[in-house]
């Protein structure tokens, strides 16, 4: 159970109050309101004795004066009466006072209701336009909006032109089918989202009453958006008011805090409600909320410390540690203690060669004196050739490395080898995905080609590219503006148009295909708009390409540059997930600004080191694995047990499908005969997909289809199938009763004692020696099975034997064989 600290003391006393609206509190700011529709949310932000800020909006009284220019409500919302200047003045219970000046101008005046910037944004905020109700592709009982309102053009025509109008009653608005729906005093499948005293329906009203103008051309738009405060330090349970501000082409600034959307990454850290009130949970970490208006987005960040005293750390070895130990510094989380030799050597061994290490391997370590051992460990596993095994299993995997029949064999055998030796050669990753991205020729002879058999169509290439090796997920943006990002319909077929000059011919072997580049200019069309664009990174100006030239070598070059912010941070964060079970984004590949990492400058870091390394992936995995930061233990102190953000204990992860099913074979001394492969092949040098129907153990396990460049694909999740399966499956079972598995073998020898075997078992198993309390366990079950027994049919039974197979069996079903930790 968590004890009870905080990192701001909730008693602490107030020692100022500001009051702002559209700054950070700056004193003398002049607040105008501009027409009869302007809103303002207020914030009141308390400095407290310990010298954190602290919002409360909602805990202060208000006066205005005079009372006839604005009101307020308790929530802190200012709304104009009249034209004129009046003072807002917030006061606390203990007497702090802070005012602003508030000028309201053009209140008189009539001015017309702008479609776009006003009317479009309350389907978006009611959800009118989601993916689920009338924003889908075929609308909903035949009315249709465009996916969040990124097309208001086509929703004016819906609205206004369609069907007649029929939805709309400019001469008694409030009898418009468009409201009684909307505020379902009508029957509505989408239940009531307008409420008749809201500002929102009275716009509605008001847009109708002047005849539904849609807006001139020149009238401004929205350029971008801003969110008060950008980031914040609060308190566990706190609250945050927060303020967006969309700034137009024209220089104006007004707020949109009620019309915009929020959403936070994390839900079970933080909710948010319409007014733009965050909500903090007893979660300590950081939570981001996204904040969207129109298509444009911004980003909240908080950071909620759990407040415990940090009084010791682990000695830094490198600039990861002196980042992680910052943040938990910061956040008062005091991190647990070093893993021991035991743990660190399987937990090594695991993450890097994908198997467990040999009782051998584990006494040798265990019984060294040389400080430098485990840094000496992780260069001989990375030298080894299970390194290049491991890891070309997991590239393979997310390179869609698939066999859908028998003439596709030569290709998935190649590529998966080529992978294997690329990385055993440490071959930079540059390099490797140049290869890969600007393949030509034939299977054969250049292996990599075989990436375009399973991505054969342009938009599947950029979308696998994107999401793969720059973390981007662009799926959202070849149909609508994307989500949650800045990506337009542009962006995505500008990257679509570096794969639109791939040629494919028949191969040397039925089924292959020689890819080749096609002469021409690199082009792709918008389907939306119907124009051609020309190739363009994200967020980048178009390369000088000639009809020559294969554009996929200028999207190499400019994914690799040093320059790239994407390409470096992506493969850190992936490789980071990889060895410490959270990716500082999660999920690791969906890298947007809406969805920020939790520890910014440790990624930043990363991602320098690894271009300073000339993309060395040894080097990188070399730099995780020396940390402190990787070689703490999993088991967390008094207060570090609710930590899932920042690193302070390890996190426990299930071995993979691969890695379980070859440790059960180690560990029970068996062998799965895979067809067309050498004996004794592990199941994480399988070179592709179609072996997973020849072991149940690899499915329910959830070893990937490598149908999908996601990580996603692989499940990690616990299920029945997966414990039922260990527990009494006839194959788990047969591996541990043949005749020569392990258990067996140990019952039979008798030269050494059932400390000496027991011992043994828990090294293959655990790579440590058994507890005093476990091997009497064990000692005491071997001698009942000393006797004589029999099976239910009579038989007599080997009680030794059946007693090592108990164990064995045992050991298998145990948390701390099925987990890495």
């Amino acid at each position: 159970m968590r004890p009870a600290v905080a990192a701001t003391n909730p008693e602490a006393k107030t020692t100022n109050l500001a009051l702002h609206a559209r700054t950070d509190g700056t004193p003398g700011e002049v607040l105008k309101l501009r027409g009869p529709d302007a809103r303002q949310q207020l914030l009141a932000t308390a400095t407290l004795a310990d010298g954190s800020s602290r919002d409360i909006t909602r805990q202060v009284g208000y006066v205005v004066a005079p009372e006839n220019v604005v009101k307020i409500g308790k929530s802190g919302l200012l709304f104009p009466l009249n034209n004129g200047t009046a003072t807002v003045t917030a006061k606390t219970p203990d007497g702090l006072s802070a005012s602003l000046q508030v000028v309201v101008e053009q209140f008189n005046e009539a001015v017309a209701v702008n479609f776009p910037n006003q009317i479009v944004p309350i389907f978006t905020k009611a959800g009118c336009n989601g993916g689920g109700c009338h924003g889908k592709s075929a609308g909903q009982n035949g009315f249709r909006l465009s996916l969040l309102g990124f097309e208001p053009e086509e929703d004016y025509e819906h609205l206004v032109k369609e069907a007649r109008a029929r939805r709309l009653f400019p001469a008694a608005p409030e009898r418009s089918l468009l409201l009684l729906k909307g505020a379902a005093t009508l029957p509505h499948g989408g239940g009531k989202r307008l409420d008749p005293s809201s500002d929102d329906y009275r716009l509605l009203v008001r847009w109708m009453a002047q005849g539904m103008p849609y807006g001139s051309a020149k009238d401004p738009t929205v350029e971008r958006i801003e969110v008060m405060p950008k980031e914040r330090v609060m308190p566990l349970g706190g609250e945050q008011q927060l303020v967006v501000l969309a700034r137009y082409t024209d220089g104006c600034m007004e707020d949109v805090t009620r019309s915009a959307l929020f959403e936070p990454n994390d839900k079970d850290m933080a909710r948010t409600d319409e007014s733009g009130l965050v909500k903090l949970f007893q979660q300590p970490g950081d939570v981001a909320v996204m904040v969207r208006y129109q298509a444009k987005v911004a980003v909240f960040r908080a950071t909620i410390p759990l407040g415990a005293p940090v009084e010791s750390l682990p000695s830094p070895k490198n600039f990861i540690d002196e980042l992680v130990f910052k943040k938990l510094k910061t956040v008062g989380m005091p991190p647990s203690a070093l893993c021991d030799d035991a743990t660190f050597i399987r937990r090594v061994t695991i993450d890097i060669a994908g198997r467990l290490p040999t009782p051998e391997e584990t006494q040798h370590f265990l019984a060294g004196t040389n400080t430098a051992r485990r840094d000496k460990l992780i260069d001989t596993l990375l030298d080894s050739p299970d390194y290049a095994d491991y890891f070309a299993n997991k590239w393979s995997a997310l390179f869609r490395n698939k066999r859908s029949d028998g003439n596709q064999t030569r290709g998935t055998y190649a590529f998966h080898a080529w992978m294997r030796d690329s990385l055993a050669e440490n071959k930079p990753f540059d390099q490797l995905v140049r290869e890969i991205i600007a393949a030509t020729g034939d299977i054969g002879e250049n292996p990599p080609v075989a990436w375009y058999r399973q991505v054969k169509e342009p938009t599947t290439q950029l979308e696998d590219t994107a999401q793969l090796l720059l973390g981007q997920r662009l799926q959202c943006a070849q149909c609508h503006h994307h989500p949650y990002e800045k990506w337009s319909q542009n962006d995505y077929y500008s990257f679509a148009a570096f794969f639109s000059r791939v040629g494919r011919k028949g191969g040397s072997q039925l089924g292959e295909e020689v890819i080749f580049h096609r002469r021409g200019m690199a082009e792709a069309t918008n389907k939306k708009t119907k124009l051609a664009v020309k190739p363009a990174g994200l967020g980048a100006p178009a390369p000088k390409l000639s009809p020559d030239d294969d554009p996929r070598q200028a999207l190499a070059d400019w994914m690799t540059s040093k320059e790239n912010r994407y390409f470096a941070k992506s493969l850190a964060n992936r490789y980071w997930k990889h060895f410490l079970n959270r990716g500082l984004v999660e999920p690791e590949d969906d890298m947007r600004e809406t969805n920020p990492p939790t520890n910014p400058e440790l990624l930043e870091a990363l991602a320098k080191s690894f271009v300073d390394s000339s993309f060395d992936l040894k080097q990188l995995v070399r730099t995780i694995c020396r940390s402190q930061t990787y070689q703490l233990s999993a088991l967390p102190n008094q207060f570090n047990g609710v930590d899932k953000q920042h690193y302070s204990r390890y996190y426990p992860k299930r071995l993979t499908a691969e890695v379980l099913f070859d440790a059960v074979n180690q560990v029970t001394k068996s062998e799965h005969k895979w067809d067309g492969l050498p004996p004794g092949t592990r199941a994480v040098c399988l070179p592709d997909n179609s072996f997973n129907a020849s072991a149940y153990f690899l499915q329910v396990f959830g070893r990937p289809e490598s149908a999908s460049a996601c990580e996603c694909e692989r499940s990690q999740d616990a299920s029945l199938a997966q414990s039922l399966h260990l527990l009494n499956s006839k194959d788990i079972q047969a591996k541990i009763a043949d005749d020569k598995a392990r258990a067996s073998l140990l019952a039979a020898d008798t030269a050494r004692t059932d400390e000496e075997k027991v011992t043994e078992l828990y090294r293959w198993t655990f790579s440590r020696d058994p507890r005093s309390e476990e091997l009497q366990t064990a000692k005491t079950h071997l001698e009942k099975g000393s006797g004589k027994s029999s099976d239910e049919k009579g038989n007599p039974v080997n009680g030794r034997r059946q007693a090592y197979e108990d164990i064995v069996w045992a050991l298998l079903n145990t948390k701390e064989f099925l987990f890495n930790h």
